[in-house]
């Protein structure tokens, strides 16, 4: 196992205690726009679409918006509201809480960690592949899994390598960090942001994963590029390079765990578990129900093949599972939002007035202008899936009514979610993150800001793209 100077584990910065009173509570946040939201029906007029349904699908009627009488939200109506956002999202919120119990099976098996270490030994005298195969790793991870708290506990693991080639501690921290975003930016399979927000869209579930993963590709490799540039100066002059006041001790002693064979089958299986999944979800329609028990039999192979007892799996699917019961309550209280909005009867309201004030620009720029919305909003809602489930109920029809294809408005989403994870201070495994490392803030965002910027442009293009040949299927 990687080793660190004086401490075997890496701990949060004892500055970082002071930092944490000030950061900005997610829950506080949302409840916050949920006291706004029930203001607000008092203070704008009700009104409402007509809707009809299309293929299944329920779609606004454009130009049917008429005023109604005004129903604004009692203060009963507002505290019973959560309860009534975590019903209505009961089934997004029961497969977040199986996936993550599933993952919390893998990770108890060791097969994870076994896999990371190996890869890292092998490669710590390949110093050229380094980058590349480790970033790949974590951008699939997060691409399919949606793997991001979990890959707090690798920056220990890299650091120290990437400083034994002759690297720094930023190289280490961008290779989990950066290689995660990619993943949770182009979101080919992950099921807690393109999962959720193509669900709430009434999209296919994953679909339009063909571009995606084209858009994978583009952003790994500029993504690799760019860090793999920064890594090589260090080396040529370690001067210029960050390392953390000696944090870290260099070292090429990845682990001594080995790659068992119980630990390939787990693999094996996790991969044969995604081979099946895309065949179900294209041939079969499955979604959220169909995909929680597929992982859900996953879980229960993987304990069998990662050779763990009864009572061990039952304790890692919920350690699992609790890890990401706030992240899954998010979800609930972001859906209270749109309850109350939704009751209140002004909703199409704010629909018929954001259409109104971009109608007279092309669909195009309409386009571009949810993406930039998105990536704003996430300075808010750093949930990926929460701000999935509080967004998307607004863009599906308003892309509708403005001419823009709803995969397009799910992409807008999904690439502002992703590059927003690696700059705003509001996100927690950033924070976390930066705070094992020994990386302040505000030398992340002055090294990192150029990739930033080259990461919106290609964003920015994608989307204008994506609406150019009409990306969907609707």
């Amino acid at each position: 196992m990687a080793h660190l100077k004086e401490n075997p584990h890496p701990q949060v910065n004892p500055q970082s205690k002071k930092k944490k009173t000030k950061e900005l509570n997610v829950y506080v946040l949302l409840l916050t726009i949920l006291i706004i939201a029930a203001c607000a029906t008092y203070l704008i007029p009700a009104g409402e679409y007509d809707k009809s349904v299309v293929n299944g699908r329920n779609v606004v009627v454009p130009g049917t918006y008429h005023t109604i009488e005004s129903t604004p939200i009692s203060l009963m109506d507002l505290i019973s509201s959560i309860h009534t956002g975590m019903e209505e999202a009961s089934s997004i919120i029961f497969f977040v809480l199986i996936i993550g119990g599933t993952f919390g099976i893998l990770m108890s098996t060791g097969a994870i960690d076994a896999l990371i270490y190996n890869l890292s030994r092998k490669l710590a005298r390949k110093e050229k592949w380094l980058i590349p195969v480790m970033m790949m790793f974590f951008a699939l991870c997060g691409a399919l899994i949606g793997m991001a708290e979990e890959t707090l506990a690798y920056i220990g693991i890299l650091i120290p390598i990437a400083i034994a080639l002759g690297f720094d501690v930023i190289t280490g921290t961008a290779i989990v960090l950066v290689g995660a975003s990619v993943g949770f930016t182009t979101a080919i399979l992950n099921p807690f942001t393109v999962g959720i927000a193509q669900g709430i869209a009434e999209l296919p579930p994953f679909s339009g994963i063909g571009y995606r993963i084209v858009l994978f590709i583009v952003m790994y490799l500029v993504s690799v590029w760019y860090i793999q540039r920064y890594a090589m100066k260090v080396k040529r002059d370690p001067s210029y390079g960050y390392y953390a006041e000696g944090k870290f001790e260099a070292t090429t002693d990845a682990s001594k765990l080995k790659l068992e064979t119980r630990h390939k089958l787990v693999l094996f299986a996790f991969l044969v578990n995604f081979v099946v999944l895309v065949y179900g979800v294209i041939k079969y329609e499955w979604y959220i129900t169909e995909i929680s028990g597929l992982f859900t039999l996953l879980g229960i192979v993987i304990a069998l093949l990662g050779k763990l007892p009864a009572n061990q799996t039952v304790s890692a699917f919920m350690k699992g599972a609790g890890g990401l019961l706030s992240g899954a309550l998010i979800i609930g209280v972001a859906r209270a939002i749109v309850v109350v909005l939704t009751e209140g009867h002004i909703i199409d309201t704010f629909l018929y007035h954001a259409s109104s004030s971009i109608q007279q620009f092309p669909p195009m720029l309409s386009a571009i202008g949810m993406y930039v919305l998105q990536t704003f909003l996430h300075f808010i809602v750093p949930s990926g899936s929460g701000q999935a489930a509080l967004t998307m109920p607004i863009m599906a029809p308003l892309a509708d009514l403005v001419g823009v294809t709803r995969q397009t408005a799910v992409l807008s989403f999904s690439m502002g979610d992703g590059i927003g994870n690696i700059i705003f201070p509001t996100n927690g495994v950033l924070m976390a993150a930066l705070a094992i490392a020994g990386i302040p803030w505000i030398r992340w965002i002055k090294w990192i800001w150029p990739l930033i910027l080259i990461q919106f442009c290609i964003g920015a293009f994608s989307v204008l793209l994506a609406q150019i040949f009409k990306y969907g299927p609707f």
